[in-house]
Order: structure tokens, then C-alpha cells, then sequence
């Protein structure tokens, strides 16, 4: 079988729910994140910090674009979706699974907005980021997984119940 790609916003759970579900698929994990942390020799926020928004979803969309693996599970950074040949080239080995969370869950849940590493302008809001990303987010994906505060074991099963489905068809 091929890749499983998570996409969302930053604190949807990508990371995870993606060693979780390698774990359920006998999968490896891969988290682009730690890609990009190891490939710049900082952490996100520092790269951000110090080179910049472009910079950043330079290198990101760059990292997207040149992934190559087999049965792996893939958390993107909550940016990825900018890049449209990054997106391309996970689609082409991969199903892409949006894990949508609603924008007051990602509110609740990311309270360091300013140190977590997230890619955004500034004077960009987490609702300028929403409102941005998810027609991407939808546009990206080959399954969509709502979480209305489901532990991350139902996110789970939920994912591999419709890779199932898809298999089936």
C-alpha cells in the first residue's frame, strides 16, 4: 500500500494521531517537522525567527517536494499545503487524509502560537491561517476525518476504517 499523508491546521493533531496510526497500519512515521528542524539545525520557531516566513516555506515546500518513501505515515507541517508541488508529489504515492479539527478546538488547543513554530505573516491571526488554508485543505484531500473532540484512538480508527473503504472500491 502506499503512503498515508496527514494534512490540518497547526494543533489538529497530525503528529499523534500519525505514530498512533503507524503503529494500526504497520507503517513507518515520518514527521516533516523534524525534517525541517534537522535539515535548517534549529527548531521551527528559530528558522522563522531568523530567516523568515519565506524562507521557511521555501525550505518546507522544498523537503515536500523531494520525500520519497514506501508505507509510511507522513505528518506535514499545517504549511505544507502552500506548496503545490509538494502537495503533488505526496499525492502521487499517497493518500492524503485531512484531519479537520473547527477553529475554536484549534484556538483551545494551540496556546503558544507565538513559539510553536507556525508558519504565519505578520499580524496574522490563527483565524487569517484558518481561513487561508482550509479551501487547501479540502482541495488536497482524499479522505476527510472530523474530530468533534474524539480521543485520538477514534481519530485513528476512524482514518483506517476509511482507507478500508477506499480499498475496497
Amino acid at each position: 500500500m502506499e503512503n498515508i499523508v496527514l494534512i490540518g491546521m497547526p494543533g489538529s493533531g497530525k503528529s499523534t494521531v500519525g505514530v498512533l496510526l503507524a503503529k494500526a497500519l504497520g507503517y513507518s512515521f515520518v514527521d516533516v517537522d523534524l525534517i525541517i528542524c534537522k535539515e535548517a539545525g534549529k527548531p521551527l520557531q528559530k528558522i522563522l525567527d531568523n530567516e523568515g516566513l519565506d524562507y521557511f516555506l521555501h525550505l518546507e515546500g522544498k523537503i515536500g517536494a523531494e520525500l520519497k518513501y514506501d508505507k509510511t505515515v507522513i505528518a506535514t507541517g499545517g504549511s505544507m499545503v502552500l506548496s503545490q508541488n509538494a502537495m503533488e508529489n505526496l499525492k502521487k504515492n499517497g493518500k492524503v487524509v485531512f484531519i479537520d479539527v473547527d477553529l475554536d478546538e484549534i484556538k483551545r488547543r494551540v496556546t503558544n502560537i507565538k513559539t510553536r513554530g507556525i508558519a504565519f505573516g505578520k499580524g496574522e491571526t490563527l483565524d487569517d491561517v484558518y481561513r487561508v488554508r482550509y479551501p487547501l485543505y479540502k482541495k488536497y484531500a482524499d479522505i476527510t476525518v472530523s474530530l468533534e473532540l474524539s480521543s485520538i484512538e477514534t481519530t485513528v480508527d476512524a482514518i483506517v476504517e476509511k482507507l478500508d473503504l477506499e480499498k475496497q472500491n
